[in-house]
């Protein structure tokens, strides 16, 4: 029996229970219902207040449901709950339920342990989807079967039974998946560290705490690649008990993807040096993409040639989300940018033009520093429109700026993603560009980012 049928066959007198069923866990829960285990929804909405569609649908598959405010005292009833990455793992309720005998574990977490494949995970502040989604690509054109998921929007647990040996997942892990997460994956790649989710996070120290799960791990036979350019990340480079590659636009490392003087992003193998292509060649625009490439090159050196990487950085358009053309109308650009929910990565997508933009900003607080956004703005935004919990938040640090000159970058205040568009589409001419780079989480106002930049989208083609 394959340990894959072993886990399953040992759950079929437990009762399971899973805290929400959004993206990581509608499937799963189907799959659990389809092999005769007991499963229930935990979830703090009301039955009003959920999805109708996928209440119905689980309800007649043989679902149970524990929902409203105490809906965590119903763990205790449980012997195995998966947490959504969305709840933190040190929540009360859950150590709680841990102490009292419930094991507590997540979609992630046991894909890998059953996953019979070879594992390449990112994690990052920034820059995390678009290298995963760049590594998949480069390995699908040397004809690898590639299953991708995690924090990218799919989980892959349900397909486990679908993973042969010979494929390759490639997954996107966030803090909040690595927390509670004690395996690492063959191949991983931390592409930044910088302040995020401390609103969440007990302290800056638990948020590197968690990204290290990513390499802590791993063994000697692992690879791993880091981002030389970022003190938080190069720190952590005495953890590495495998082989250790670097990326860099600043330097040479020993081994890993470089840029050049030139603009050519090259690989150095200790004391040799490859030229692959030039930066110039890259689809995606921006600095930041050059980064994700090296980050990229390195996780996949020796598995994809350089003829595919190249074919991969002249073809890929990018990812929905991150610096996403819209539309033009009326000679006015339209991009969004949702995913941008830091403060530094909208500086990265703010460097990927060449003119002054108008931006919409704003949404929910993160417990982020603005200062270090205030001065970027004054140089590369000439109309910022802020909505959102954190709108007061970037208004005073952009106006405490000694470089804010009101003459040159207007402020507007709105209430709606509607208000917004329309008040950026009414100070603009022909030839600007208009951006939603929000420097916030979406939650006071939508369930994800992903919602966010879906409506932005609906709203700017409803012009």
């Amino acid at each position: 029996m394959s340990e894959i049928s072993k886990f399953f066959s040992g759950l079929k007198n437990k009762k399971v229970g899973f805290i929400g069923a959004g993206v990581s866990h509608r499937e799963l829960i189907e799959m659990f219902l389809e092999k005769g285990i007991s499963c229930a929804v935990l979830d703090k909405k009301t039955k009003e207040e959920f999805d109708n569609d996928t209440y119905e649908s689980l309800l007649k598959k043989g679902a149970e449901f524990c929902l409203g405010e105490k809906y965590l005292d119903e763990m205790k009833n449980f012997d195995i709950v998966f947490r959504t990455p969305g709840m933190y793992f040190y929540n009360g309720k859950i150590n709680e339920a841990r102490e009292n005998g419930t094991v507590i574990t997540s979609e992630m977490e046991v894909f890998f342990d059953l996953c019979p494949c070879k594992i390449y995970a990112v994690t990052g502040t920034d820059g995390k989807t678009t290298t995963t989604t760049i590594i998949s690509k480069m390995l699908e054109s040397e004809g690898k079967r590639v299953h991708l998921g995690g924090n990218i929007g799919r989980a892959l647990l349900p397909v486990i039974e679908d993973i042969n040996e010979d494929d390759i997942a490639v997954v996107e892990l966030s803090s909040f998946q690595l927390i509670s997460m004690r395996k690492s994956p063959d191949v991983a790649v931390i592409t930044n560290i910088y302040p995020d989710h401390l609103n969440v996070h007990s302290s800056m120290e638990e948020y590197i705490s968690a990204k290290t799960n990513l390499i802590a791990h791993q063994n000697a036979f692992s690879k791993t690649v880091l981002n030389m350019d970022n003190k938080d990340t190069d720190a952590l480079s005495p953890l590495v008990r495998g082989n250790l590659l670097k990326f860099s636009t600043k330097a040479v490392p020993q081994r890993g993807a470089y840029l050049d003087n030139e603009g050519w992003l090259c690989f150095a193998n200790g004391k040799t040096s490859e030229k692959l292509f030039n930066k110039s060649e890259i689809k995606i625009p921006g600095m930041h993409n050059v980064e994700n490439y090296l980050a990229a090159i390195s996780a996949v050196w020796g598995e994809v040639s350089a003829e595919k990487m190249l074919e991969t950085a002249k073809t890929f358009g990018g990812v929905e989300h991150r610096i996403e053309f819209v539309r033009e109308k009326d000679g006015v650009k339209y991009y969004n940018d949702s995913i941008a929910t830091s403060p530094v990565s909208v500086i990265a997508g703010l460097n990927a033009f060449s003119q002054k933009l108008i931006v919409i900003a704003g949404g929910s607080d993160k417990s982020l520093d603005y200062n270090q956004l205030a001065k970027p703005l004054t140089e590369h935004v000439k109309v910022l429109v802020l909505l959102g919990a954190t709108a007061d938040k970037i208004e005073k640090a952009v106006r405490d700026c000694k470089d804010f000159d009101e003459a040159s970058l207007k402020i507007i205040r709105v209430n709606s993603m509607e208000e917004a568009v329309s008040a950026a589409q009414s100070l603009a001419e022909s030839g600007d560009v208009i951006t939603l780079s929000p420097a916030s989480a979406s939650f006071d106002m939508y369930k994800n980012f992903e919602e966010r930049g879906r409506h932005y989208k609906a709203v700017v083609n409803s012009l």
